[in-house]
C-alpha cells in the first residue's frame, strides 16, 4: 500500500471510529452473512488456551476482540488507527487486553504469539510482508487464523470497484485482496493450511429475500455452496495455517 493509501486509510476509520459509541452487533448481519464469522470464531475457540497470547491484525474497533478475551489468554489488539484502538479499549475492559498501534507490515516479533487472527485486513498490507511477519511472529506450532474476502469473482470484483469510485476503498486494497493464489504460497510456507469456502451466490440474496424468508434464503445459499464444491466463485474464505513446530 503506498504512504498515500495508508494515511487515506488511517483518516478513514480513525473517522469512522469516532462516529460509533458502541460494538460491532454481530447480531443485526444478515443470516446469510454470518457463516465465516461463526466458523472463524469457532476455529480460534478450538484452538485458543488461557496461557496463550494472541495477536489481532487490523482489530479496528474490536468487532471480534471479544471472542479472544473469552478465551482468558492475553490479547493484543493491533491497528493503524489509534482512534479505533481508544474506542476498542473503552468497550473492552480487560487486564488481558493490550492495544498496540501497529501497521501489520511493521510487525517485528520474533515467536512471541501462539495465535494471530485477522478478520477482513489481509489487503491492507503487502501480502507477502505480512506472510513472512506473521510467521516470524508465531511461535513453532502456533497458528494463523483469518477470515477474509476473496478476490476471484468477478462480480464481487465490480462490488468493490464501485466502493473505490465512491471513496469507500483505496486502490491498493482492491490489488491486495487476497485470491486464491495467495493460499499457495501460504502452503509453501506453512507446515499444514487448510481454507474453507463461504457464499457463492450471497449477491444474489437482495432477490430471493423478495421472495422468501430469511433462514430459507441463507440454506439455499448453503445448500448451493455445498451442491457446487464452493471455491473461486466464493464471497468470503477462512483460512487456518500451522506453523512448523
Amino acid at each position: 500500500m503506498t504512504v498515500n493509501d495508508k494515511a487515506i486509510e488511517r483518516k478513514r476509520y480513525d473517522a469512522f471510529a469516532s462516529q460509533i459509541d458502541k460494538n460491532f452487533e454481530f447480531d443485526s448481519l444478515a443470516e446469510y452473512l454470518k457463516d465465516p464469522y461463526l466458523f472463524y470464531m469457532s476455529c480460534i475457540e478450538l484452538r485458543a488456551q488461557a496461557d496463550y497470547k494472541i495477536l489481532e491484525l487490523g482489530s479496528g474497533t474490536g468487532n471480534f476482540t471479544e471472542v479472544l478475551l473469552r478465551t482468558s489468554a492475553a490479547v493484543v489488539a493491533s491497528d493503524i488507527s489509534a482512534r479505533s484502538l481508544e474506542v476498542l479499549a473503552s468497550l473492552h475492559n480487560s487486564e488481558n487486553l493490550t492495544c498496540l498501534v501497529m501497521d501489520m507490515e511493521e510487525l517485528n516479533k520474533d515467536e512471541e504469539f501462539d495465535i494471530i487472527v485477522s478478520a477482513g485486513s489481509l489487503s491492507y498490507g503487502d501480502n507477502a510482508i505480512v506472510l513472512n511477519n506473521i510467521y516470524q511472529a508465531l511461535k513453532p506450532g502456533g497458528f494463523f487464523i483469518c477470515v477474509d474476502s476473496l478476490n476471484n469473482n468477478w462480480i464481487y470484483r465490480l462490488n468493490r470497484f464501485f466502493h473505490y469510485l465512491t471513496g469507500r476503498r483505496s486502490l491498493s486494497t482492491l490489488r491486495r485482496m487476497p485470491s486464491t493464489r495467495l493460499f499457495e504460497i501460504y502452503n509453501k510456507k506453512f507446515e499444514e493450511v487448510t481454507v474453507t469456502y463461504f457464499g457463492s451466490l450471497v449477491w444474489l440474496a437482495p432477490v430471493l429475500k423478495l421472495f422468501l424468508r430469511e433462514t430459507p434464503v441463507s440454506n439455499t445459499l448453503k445448500w448451493f455452496d455445498t451442491l457446487i464444491n464452493v471455491k473461486y466463485s466464493a464471497f468470503k474464505f477462512v483460512m487456518v495455517a500451522r506453523k512448523n513446530a
